[in-house]
């Protein structure tokens, strides 16, 4: 076995090889205003030049407010900023000091970051912080959070349930896999902010179970993989119900072209910020690949799957990862698998046990590989080779986020099977 290693808003109206590379006033008026910027015309002036394979950025017309470097700075409703303390928030990460200042005055955004980067609380805070103060009436949400899959959904809503609580948010998750009738329950109940994946919230909105035309605030987090996934015309069918005046805020780890039409039709002189190359270069892991006889790959996988620490190993279908799953079980290795063919309890449950250290190795389709933050994760497999460069990103190719700016992360290495061959 021989290892290479390299370190390397038209007017919102409804018309309109990867192993070497390492890659102001107060928030809660009914209808949240815009601060400056121009009449809703969907133009940008001048955009600026794209890196290959990524649309060009809109460039802002209204100047951004300038960054902050702590949370204080923002005038945020007190409970909020007493949460963030409790939480042991305490300076906020290149993205949320960046685009709270403006997202919290109205503005449009568009983000980019990475996994871990505090995407979460960039969109969250501001969201919350303008929602506040308000009721929602029954099935009809005031905060949207799109995004494309259960996982990130109950990610985003556990992060975000204590700052919601803090104001007196009611949250619901509305995602497939699910009870739609307990879904349907808490929309009827009243919920100022939903998360949802974009089939679910259509079933229930065809069902009659929501309505969207008091949505004020608008996100939508990996749109690109929401992109990717086909649901490019669901997102847009629900985008176009929301109030056309609202505020809108796209997050994502990669803006590529398959995001622009979102961009172009539904941002309005957002600000734009990103806190990390476009290319996802990663410069404090390590990128190994190893060539192996096709008949040592089983073997290979085993022994690194029984090293210490967490891994996460990645393949193509359901039934390879049922099968890889078992022979590591068979072998004394805590594996536990996570795919779409699932239910949403087991989903929940295995990521909850991998997170706790209860399964050191996580054995996924590309259903783990965006949106899903695992602190202190010490290895990626990608037993079989990623579709694209995406996909090659994602897969882990970012360590965890610390737990402050100041902090140091730790060093997490790839191992990646991306070019298994016979030497």
């Amino acid at each position: 076995m021989n290892r290479t290693r390299t370190n390397d808003r038209s007017a919102r109206t409804r018309n309109g090889s990867a192993e070497s590379r390492t890659d102001g006033s107060r928030f809660g008026s009914s209808a949240p205003r815009r601060s400056g910027g121009p009449a809703r015309s969907g133009g940008y002036g001048r955009r600026s030049g794209a890196v290959q394979g990524e649309f060009a950025l809109p460039r802002t017309i209204t100047p951004a407010l300038p960054a902050v470097e702590g949370f204080a700075d923002l005038g945020m409703p007190e409970q909020l900023l007493a949460e963030l303390g409790r939480q042991g928030v305490t300076v906020p990460f290149p993205i949320q000091g960046a685009t709270l200042p403006n997202s919290l005055a109205g503005r449009d955004v568009l983000g980019r970051g990475r996994t871990g980067s505090g995407k979460t609380l960039a969109f969250g805070l501001a969201l919350l912080a303008r929602t506040a103060g308000q009721r929602a009436e029954p099935r009809q949400p005031l905060g949207l959070i799109l995004v494309p899959t259960r996982e990130l959904a109950q990610q985003v809503t556990d992060a975000l349930t204590p700052y919601a609580r803090s104001v007196k948010l009611r949250m619901a998750t509305v995602v497939g896999g699910m009870s739609i009738g307990r879904q349907a329950g808490a929309l009827r109940s009243g919920s100022e902010v939903v998360v949802a994946t974009p089939g679910r919230l259509k079933d229930l909105i065809d069902r009659g179970d929501c309505r969207l035309n008091q949505v004020c605030i608008t996100v939508l987090d990996e749109a690109d993989q929401m992109a990717d996934m086909g649901f490019m015309p669901q997102v847009t069918a629900l985008l176009d119900q929301v109030r056309p005046e609202g505020q809108r805020m796209l997050f994502s780890a990669t803006l590529d072209r398959n995001v622009d039409l979102l961009v172009r039709r539904y941002l309005t002189d957002p600000v734009v910020h990103s806190v990390d190359p476009s290319a996802g270069a990663v410069t404090t892991m390590e990128h190994h690949v190893l060539h192996v006889h096709g008949a040592d790959k089983h073997a290979a996988t085993t022994e690194i799957a029984a090293r210490d620490g967490r891994v996460i190993m990645f393949l193509d279908t359901k039934h390879a990862v049922d099968r890889l799953t078992q022979d590591l079980l068979n072998s004394g290795v805590r594996a536990a698998a996570l795919h779409g063919g699932k239910s949403q309890p087991q989903r929940t449950r295995t990521l909850a046990q991998f997170k706790t250290g209860h399964v050191s190795v996580l054995v996924a389709t590309n259903v783990a590989a965006r949106g899903i933050h695992v602190d202190n994760l010490d290895l990626v497999v990608n037993v079989d080779p990623p579709t694209d460069h995406k996909d090659y990103l994602h897969r882990g190719a970012e360590p965890p986020a610390p737990a402050s700016p100041a902090a140091s992360s730790p060093l997490s290495r790839r191992i990646s099977a991306e070019t298994w061959s016979v030497s």
